[in-house]
């Protein structure tokens, strides 16, 4: 495989990476978390955020873990959960600071930023659904 096919995978590996990795947070929230998903959400409420930005988060975390490894309109999904990932970095980063060995933002700005290379890149090959008409 030369070099400019196997760039052509990259797409695919990050939507795999990407959907991994919203599959693995939504499993903690269900089954690791103690007090589940009711417990999450109602850490919102305790740190003031409106009612409506659990709601979102969820909905950000279901369609990446769904959509982005079969590729379904994978760059709509990334712009998406793109904004999702930026807060939880401002969250992490106003509470804990930078750094990953101390729950900081280190980790979420990393995945917001993969979630740019993906809109930059696009849906990639072995997708179902083109997030746009691109050329031939």
């Amino acid at each position: 495989m030369n070099a400019n096919r196997a760039a052509g995978y990259a797409p695919l590996l990050l939507r795999i990476v990407l959907g991994s990795l919203f599959i693995a947070h939504l499993y903690w929230k269900f089954a690791i978390l103690p007090g589940g998903l009711l417990r999450w959400w109602a850490a919102f409420a305790a740190n003031g955020y409106p009612w409506f930005v659990p709601w979102y988060v969820f909905s950000a975390e279901l369609a990446g873990a769904l959509l982005l490894i079969p590729g379904i309109y994978a760059r709509w999904v990334s712009l998406y959960a793109l904004p999702m990932m930026l807060g939880a970095t401002q969250f992490w980063a106003v509470r804990k600071g930078f750094y990953f060995t101390g729950a900081g933002a280190e980790l979420p700005l990393v995945w917001s930023l993969l979630l740019i290379l993906q809109v930059m890149l696009g849906d990639g090959p072995h997708r179902l659904r083109a997030s746009w008409a691109t050329a031939a």
